[in-house]
């Protein structure tokens, strides 16, 4: 039963509302008013935070903050806006919710505490449902990571297989020089004549040395072949052709190895700093648990006895 009024000794004014013992021990509607509070105010923190970082990082070399101290503001931003949000929307849900006549001090604090940890919980899923791109990026980058970690090998074989292969497009001039060293022609021998296109045999190469670099080896029939048609294009003996194609596939190898190697430490960073920001986040959430259920009870305290 609602009361709006109290007996002289009463130390509740006679304006406010109190809900007898036998009430509902939630009060929602406070709870849902703290939990958009700390969602809008975590919002506005987040938007502030993403624009002052990306003032402090600049493109120019010797200029703007560190990697690494842009992870570390990153991470004490974020701790600072779950504080701050959770605060708030702890101390609103305490000093909005009903009074609670003829309860016991300690139940009061329980349920204060209550109120602060539902209008925690509540603003956690609003905010999560707004950033979710944000979250996912952060909780999946992890996953991704790992998984490119184990096909590293593949994937840089591939990579500069494909940037082989753009060679006979007019691709990047440093990757062109694998295939187009096979044919520099000697200057005291005399070429063969030869009716295939230079497209055609850079083409017909590059797809030998995919292959070759796939199986990790060159197959011999196919250094015996690019033997012969570098001797026929280039004029030079075939002993001379065969060193040459095996030198030019030992060097397109070791770039592909040196590939794989920084994919496989970019993707390893990349893991880590994963699993760092998550766990953060995990510590900055549990910290704004904590921060809501403490200011629930200094808003309820304040609540019942201004």
């Amino acid at each position: 039963m609602a009361l709006s009024a109290y007996s002289p000794g009463s130390s509740v004014p006679s304006s406010a509302t109190v809900v007898e013992a036998g009430g509902s021990a939630v009060s929602w509607p406070a709870i849902f008013a703290g939990a958009a509070a700390a969602a809008a105010l975590s919002l506005i923190l987040l938007i502030l935070g993403t624009g002052l970082g990306l003032a402090s990082v600049s493109p120019w070399s010797q200029e703007g903050i560190t990697a690494t101290t842009f992870g570390v503001t990153t991470i004490l931003w974020i701790t600072f806006t779950q504080l701050m949000a959770s605060g708030m929307g702890g101390y609103l849900a305490g000093r909005l919710r009903t009074r609670w006549a003829g309860v016991q001090a300690d139940e009061v604090y329980f349920r204060d505490t209550a109120h602060g940890f539902l209008a925690w919980a509540v603003a956690s899923l609003l905010t999560a449902a707004l950033l979710t791109s944000a979250v996912s990026t952060i909780v999946g980058g992890g996953v991704k990571a790992g998984a490119t970690v184990a096909a590293g090998g593949a994937a840089a074989a591939g990579t500069v297989a494909t940037q082989v292969a753009d060679e006979a497009t007019g691709g990047d001039q440093d990757l062109s020089y694998f295939v187009n060293s096979l044919f520099r022609a000697d200057g005291t021998a005399v070429a063969m004549p030869d009716n295939t296109s230079p497209a055609a045999m850079a083409a017909e190469t590059t797809g030998i040395l995919f292959n070759a670099l796939r199986k990790g080896e060159l197959p011999a029939a196919d250094a015996s072949y690019l033997s012969q048609r570098v001797a026929q294009r280039t004029g030079i003996s075939v002993p001379e052709a065969q060193k040459r194609v095996t030198d030019t596939f030992s060097r397109v190898q070791m770039q592909a190895r040196q590939a794989e190697t920084v994919a496989r430490e970019a993707a390893d960073t990349a893991r880590k700093a994963s699993s760092k920001a998550a766990l953060w986040l995990f510590v900055s959430l549990l910290a704004g648990a904590f921060i809501a259920s403490l200011a629930a009870t200094f808003g309820g305290r304040q609540r019942d006895t201004d």
